[in-house]
């Protein structure tokens, strides 16, 4: 099986052109929808390829909360497998990890569609996805260094590098230790002291929009909750869209 290396800098000579897509939670419909405005053709339910050569960059936290993350894990994994894409690991895709290989962890925040979905998958599917997360990358950089690549974001010193603090940065963002009123980490905007000359593309913080701060790119615009899921098509810088069925989730900080 050809899995993704976790060197950051293992695709850097990679030039695209690349489809970024944001959060997915198992939003497989509007995943499948959204490939096709992308121009892919579906080869068969899980198998996509793009005329053009182009490449598919997912941006981590592919399960938990939708309708369908064994579809979406599907459709990731043979993009990977193919050569036809790359993933980063997200801060849900990791818990989800750690349940797969027998860990303890605490059943919220949209863990529980997850393992009720997989309770009717083969036990095979689970050792699968167990070591394909396991492999993942925290962050990527691509495009001779043009473009850095991670779930929740990294700062300019830690491009390329590979560290516990890198990685928990990259899955996590930054955050204060404290929490809100509603029990949730209170983030912090690290995009606002950002003066890397790369552009970084991230997902993790939930908006309506995308938002675009100092060359900083944040692309999860809420399909869960029922906003859209989103592309970056890359270099172009184009933004495609398309909108959620309905809100699979709620969560306090959005709407």
């Amino acid at each position: 099986m050809i899995r993704t290396p976790p060197d950051p800098r293992a695709f850097i000579d990679d030039r695209g052109p690349f489809d970024l897509i944001g959060d997915i939670h198992g939003c497989f419909d509007e995943l499948k929808r959204l490939l096709e405005r992308l121009g892919y053709d579906q080869r068969d339910h899980h198998d996509w390829h793009h005329p053009d050569d182009r490449r598919l960059v997912f941006l981590g936290d592919l399960v938990d909360r939708g309708p369908d993350t064994p579809g979406v894990l599907r459709t990731v994994l043979s993009t990977v497998e193919a050569g036809r894409g790359y993933c980063v690991v997200g801060n849900h895709d990791d818990k989800f990890r750690r349940w797969l290989m027998g860990r303890d962890v605490k059943i919220s925040h949209g863990i529980a569609e997850t393992i009720a979905q997989m309770q009717v998958e083969p036990d095979h599917f689970h050792r699968e996805m167990a070591g394909f997360l396991d492999t993942l990358p925290h962050h990527l950089v691509l495009d001779q260094g043009r473009l850095i690549v991670a779930h929740a974001g990294v700062t300019a010193d830690m491009h390329g590098e590979d560290s516990k603090r890198v990685r928990a940065f990259a899955m996590y963002g930054e955050v204060s230790g404290d929490r809100d009123e509603h029990g949730l980490p209170i983030r912090m905007d690290w995009a606002r002291n950002y003066g890397g000359e790369p552009t970084v593309v991230h997902g993790h913080v939930a908006e309506p929009d995308v938002r675009e701060r100092n060359n900083v790119v944040c692309i999860d615009t809420g399909c869960v909750f029922g906003g859209h899921l989103t592309a970056l098509r890359w270099p172009e810088r184009d933004y495609v869209q398309v909108p959620a069925s309905e809100a699979y989730f709620h969560s306090p900080r959005w709407g």
